[in-house]
C-alpha cells in the first residue's frame, strides 16, 4: 500500500512553526546579553561619576547600623503586605459596587475613588494620622499607615476591576441571560473568570506602586526603609552610602513583582504579539 504523501500545508505550518522557534531561540541569547552590558555600563558610569567626587567613602560607618535597615526591610514589607491584602478587598468590593445596578452603591464607590484618586497621598497619610486617628482614638502609626496605603491603593483597583469586568463582551451578558442565569450568578460564573485575566497584571503593578509609596509613611515616623535610612543618615553623616543601599533594597523588593507584571502582560496578548514582542 502506498504511502500517503503530507500535505504541503502540513510542511508549511511545520516549516513555520520551526522558524519561529529558532528565532526565539537566537534572540534569548542576545537579549540577556544586552541587558548584561546595559547593566554593566551603567554601574561603570555610575562609578565613574561617584570616584570624581571628592568625597570620603566610609562604608563601615553604615555597616554598623545594618540591623536598623533590616528592620526597616522587615517593616516595610509587613506594612506593604497588609495594605496589599486590605487594598485588595477594598478595591474588589468598590469595583463590583461600581458596575451594580444599585445607584447608591455605584455613587458611593465613585465618591471613594474619587476622592482618594484626586488627592496625594501624603496629604491622605496626614488626614489619617492626625484627623482620623484621634476620632477613632488609634494612635499606632503602623496600622494608620497600612490602612491609608490601603484604602489609596484601593482607589486604583476599583478602577481595574471596573474597567476589566467592562472590557467583556456585552454579549456574554446577554447569552447567559437567555440560559436563565440570574445577574449576580453570570458575573460570578462568566463574567469574572473572563475579567479576571485582563485585571491581575495591572493590579500585580500597582502592588510594586505601593511599596514605593509606603516610603511616604517616614513622614509619621514609621520606620520602615526610608525613616531607617534617615536615621543612619543622621547618625553617621555618610549619604551617598546610606541611600544607594535604600535604593538597591527597594529595587529588591519590587523587581520580582514588575518582572511578574511583565509576564503576565504578555500572558494575556494574542499569540502573534507575542511572538513580534519576544
Amino acid at each position: 500500500m502506498p504511502e500517503k504523501t503530507p500535505e504541503p500545508a502540513a510542511f508549511a505550518a511545520s516549516d513555520a512553526s520551526s522558524g519561529v522557534k529558532k528565532r526565539l531561540g537566537r534572540a534569548a541569547l542576545p537579549r540577556s546579553a544586552v541587558r548584561i552590558i546595559l547593566l554593566a555600563a551603567l554601574a561603570a558610569a555610575l562609578w565613574y561619576v561617584l570616584s570624581g567626587i571628592r568625597y570620603h567613602w566610609d562604608w563601615g560607618a553604615v555597616w554598623a547600623y545594618r540591623e536598623i535597615f533590616a528592620w526597616g526591610l522587615v517593616t516595610t514589607v509587613a506594612v506593604s503586605a497588609g495594605a496589599m491584602v486590605l487594598g485588595l478587598a477594598i478595591g474588589v468590593l468598590s469595583g463590583l459596587a461600581s458596575v451594580s445596578r444599585g445607584v447608591w452603591l455605584s455613587e458611593l464607590a465613585g465618591l471613594y475613588v474619587g476622592a482618594f484618586r484626586g488627592t496625594p497621598l501624603l496629604v491622605q497619610i496626614l488626614i489619617f494620622y492626625f484627623c482620623v486617628g484621634v476620632v477613632v482614638r488609634l494612635d499606632s502609626p503602623y496600622v494608620i499607615g497600612a490602612v491609608t496605603l490601603a484604602f489609596f491603593s484601593g482607589a486604583y483597583i476599583s478602577e481595574m476591576v471596573r474597567a476589566g469586568i467592562e472590557s467583556v463582551d456585552r454579549g456574554q451578558w446577554e447569552a447567559a441571560a437567555g440560559t436563565g442565569l440570574s445577574r449576580s450568578l453570570t458575573l460570578r460564573h462568566v463574567i469574572l473568570p473572563q475579567a479576571l485575566r485582563r485585571i491581575v497584571p495591572p493590579v500585580t503593578g500597582q502592588f510594586v506602586s505601593l511599596i514605593k509609596d509606603s516610603s511616604l509613611l517616614s513622614i509619621i515616623a514609621v520606620r520602615e526603609l526610608t525613616k531607617a535610612a534617615e536615621v543612619v543618615n543622621a547618625t553617621t553623616y555618610k549619604t551617598f552610602e546610606t541611600y544607594l543601599p535604600l535604593a538597591g533594597l527597594y529595587l529588591l523588593l519590587t523587581w520580582p513583582l514588575a518582572r511578574l507584571t511583565r509576564r503576565l502582560e504578555r500572558g494575556i496578548q494574542p499569540e502573534g504579539q507575542i511572538i513580534r514582542h519576544l
